[in-house]
């Protein structure tokens, strides 16, 4: 299949490992130039050295001007973005009973607003171009929220309410976007998640994953790089009628249609 992505403007943020960095090799394979942030600098860097045409930025996405800098930074390095990731870590386990009016604005912030201001920088040059491509890294829990996890979940259904919006005012000018829902994907993010169920429960973080797996028709948990497959699907010229749409990556973790 012909992606069209080859010689494409892409900005991967939180692009420093797991599936951040996974949809960065991914795209970068197809032919994109490829910028990759992240607060550790150095790994970005280091990673963005493997690549055919990749540089690597140092950001940190939590800070106000960040995501426009972030912005101007990458059309520096290439010229204008054409396909944007939407992706950043997520806030920390709790639930929605204990959330305290902090917790809850800083997670809007980073899983929202942050992600709504990248957006607002690269969409002006997208549709004059008529051609871009928007896609976020989701979150299964939009569609079954994740129990301990009440932060993330009200924040990134924010995020899915924006986007579905935004995808029907753009669609007619050439620009797609969606989300990509992860499920469980063996990721150091994941890994933290089954950390703190095990000491909320009692029970190990192996065992955690093992009664995780058990939940998962496909049987394991998914490699960061089946999920960026997805993404490069979305990015690319073959999905151009692919629009305001959840796609789960998920292996068949949530039971909804």
């Amino acid at each position: 299949m012909e992606t069209g992505l080859r010689g494409k403007n892409v900005l991967v943020p939180g692009s420093s490992s797991g599936i951040g960095l996974a949809i960065a090799q991914s795209l970068a394979a197809e032919g994109a130039n490829v910028v990759l942030a992240a607060r550790r600098g150095e790994v970005v860097r280091e990673e963005a050295a493997k690549m055919p045409s990749a540089v690597g930025l140092e950001f940190d996405l939590s800070e106000e001007t960040a995501p426009s800098a972030l912005v101007d930074a990458a059309e520096q390095a290439f010229g204008p973005i054409d396909v944007l990731v939407l992706n950043s870590g997520g806030p920390p386990p709790g639930t929605a009973a204990e959330a305290s009016d902090e917790q809850v604005i800083i997670a809007l912030h980073q899983l929202l607003v942050q992600h709504q201001r990248m957006v607002a920088a690269v969409l002006p040059g997208m549709r004059g171009r008529h051609w871009g491509r928007i896609v976020a890294v989701g979150s299964s829990g939009i569609q079954q929220p994740l129990p301990g996890l009440a932060l993330s979940n009200m924040g990134r259904a924010g995020l899915a309410g924006y986007l579905k919006t935004l995808a029907a005012e753009v669609a007619g000018e050439g620009v797609t976007v969606n989300m990509v829902l992860p499920g469980r994907i063996d990721t150091d993010r994941v890994g933290s998640i089954d950390g703190a169920a095990a000491k909320r429960t009692g029970r190990s973080p192996e065992q955690v994953r093992t009664d995780s797996i058990a939940t998962i028709p496909a049987g394991r948990y998914g490699r960061p790089e089946e999920f960026a497959a997805v993404v490069t699907f979305l990015a690319s010229s073959a999905a151009s009628y692919v629009t305001g749409e959840q796609i789960r990556c998920d292996g068949g973790l949530v039971r909804a249609y």
